[in-house]
């Protein structure tokens, strides 16, 4: 338990899990990590069609500077695309809800940090928590286009279920994201629903955010973040990230990344 303990100590890692909850084979290396260590707390939120793989990276660098650290993997995510197909948003904020539950009910003082739709659940935990005592986001997804949403729309009523992705958006070409090759619809609709909502409470966030932005991002425009940054209602700290596509946490600002979050969250939890 992180109570109690030095920050700087990990007292141990976790990442054993081989099925979801409800029996599902998860995909080897997207399994979701955790690491007990001092009194404050980081939670890590992977995004749409993602799991905990992309993300790894970022939560071990949270545990090495002695966070607390969960990397939960989201419902229908990790294993195949047909396990996605019947989930939505309802049932990913849940998952994120009860992780910050427990690391804050643990820890004195929490972080929350997101990739792309991970960083639309940052942002909705922001809007929940004002306690919170930071949030970190990478190139989150806060706006999908209305016209996009209308051929979302028409492709479900002409019974299409998903569409090929935009899987492993890296600069990198020795990284390799284990995203699903297919994009669900009906679940992206509701990323699409959930986000509007949240635009609309973003200035609920009175907590600092630290918003990395790749310059050439080709899932989510870098028009999100300035959205982001100007409706919240906290001090905002902007990083360009000029080297990596959308999943930069595995591309080649992967390190500048780690060195940005962990130093914010060092900042804000003191």
């Amino acid at each position: 338990m992180c109570r109690g303990l030095t920050q700087g100590s990990i007292t141990s890692v976790r990442s054993t899990a081989v099925q979801t909850s409800d029996g599902k084979d998860i995909i080897p290396g997207c399994e979701p990590w955790s690491a007990e260590g001092g009194t404050h707390g980081a939670l890590v939120l992977h995004g749409f069609t993602g799991n905990p793989q992309g993300l790894r990276g970022l939560a071990e660098a949270f545990a090495a500077a002695g966070f607390t650290v969960d990397l939960p993997l989201l419902p229908g995510h990790g294993t195949s695309v047909d396990d996605m197909l019947g989930t939505d948003w309802r049932d990913w904020s849940a998952t994120a809800e009860a992780a910050y539950e427990s690391l804050a009910a643990r820890c004195e003082r929490v972080v929350v940090a997101g990739l792309s739709m991970g960083g639309t659940l940052t942002a909705w935990l922001g809007t929940r928590h004002p306690e919170i005592a930071g949030l970190v986001f990478v190139n989150p997804a806060m706006d999908v286009p209305e016209e996009m949403v209308k051929a979302l729309e028409d492709l479900v009523a002409a019974g299409t279920d998903r569409i090929p992705a935009v899987g492993n958006d890296v600069a990198d070409p020795a990284a390799r994201e284990k995203a699903y090759d297919a994009t669900p619809l009906r679940p992206l609709l509701s990323l699409a629903a959930a986000a509007a909502a949240v635009r609309e409470d973003l200035a609920k966030i009175t907590c600092p955010a630290l918003i990395l932005t790749s310059t050439q991002d080709h899932v989510v425009s870098p028009g999100d973040s300035d959205l982001l940054a100007e409706r919240i209602g906290g001090p905002v700290e902007r990083v360009t990230l000029e080297r990596s596509y959308h999943v930069a946490t595995l591309d080649y600002d992967k390190d500048l990344i780690n060195e940005k979050a962990v130093g914010f969250a060092r900042r804000v939890t003191q």
